[in-house]
């Protein structure tokens, strides 16, 4: 190997914040949802504000808000594309906070497709752990908030840029 096939410092400490930032919400999201199983299964829900925040255990099959609950294989497929497109993008020179942006959106989505994977009812129909009651809208999981506050930044950080591209 010689110098020029070996990646830039910056390049390497780069795709480790990627990758730490993307195994931290995996190891983050699946621990909170094995702690949920164990400690809300079959109890009322339990209010951390009130009724605007609380821990209600249940398992999605669908996408957001129970959408699709009947094509959970489609969700399975979807979250390997996301998983692959993300760690292709991530892998890439990208500014840092975009690419904390992917780190975020890839280790949400990659924690989702392990639970589509080998979650019950079966391989690739796997429902999702879901814990977190906002106010009864939406029940969601440590992967949708780094999902979330992902696609948040880089929606911030693209316009931000498209922005500063169009006043130059």
């Amino acid at each position: 190997m010689t110098e020029t096939d070996t990646p830039a410092p910056t390049e390497s400490r780069r795709l480790a914040v990627v990758l730490s930032i993307a195994v931290a919400v995996l190891v983050l999201d699946q621990a909170s949802k094995y702690w949920a199983e164990s400690a809300l299964t079959g109890k009322a829900p339990i209010p951390l504000l009130g009724e605007f925040l609380q821990l209600r255990l249940l398992y999605n099959p669908g996408a957001a808000f129970s959408i699709g609950s009947g094509s959970t294989w489609v969700f399975t497929i979807l979250a390997a594309v996301a998983v692959v497109v993300l760690a292709r993008l991530a892998t890439q020179p990208q500014p840092r906070l975009r690419a904390v942006a992917l780190a975020l959106l890839l280790g949400g989505a990659f924690t989702h497709l392990l639970d589509r994977l080998f979650r019950d009812p079966g391989f690739a129909r796997g429902h999702v752990v879901d814990f977190i009651d906002y106010n009864g809208w939406f029940v969601g999981n440590i992967a949708d908030i780094a999902l979330f506050c992902g696609a948040v930044l880089f929606v911030v950080l693209t316009f931000l840029h498209d922005r500063a591209t169009a006043e130059r």
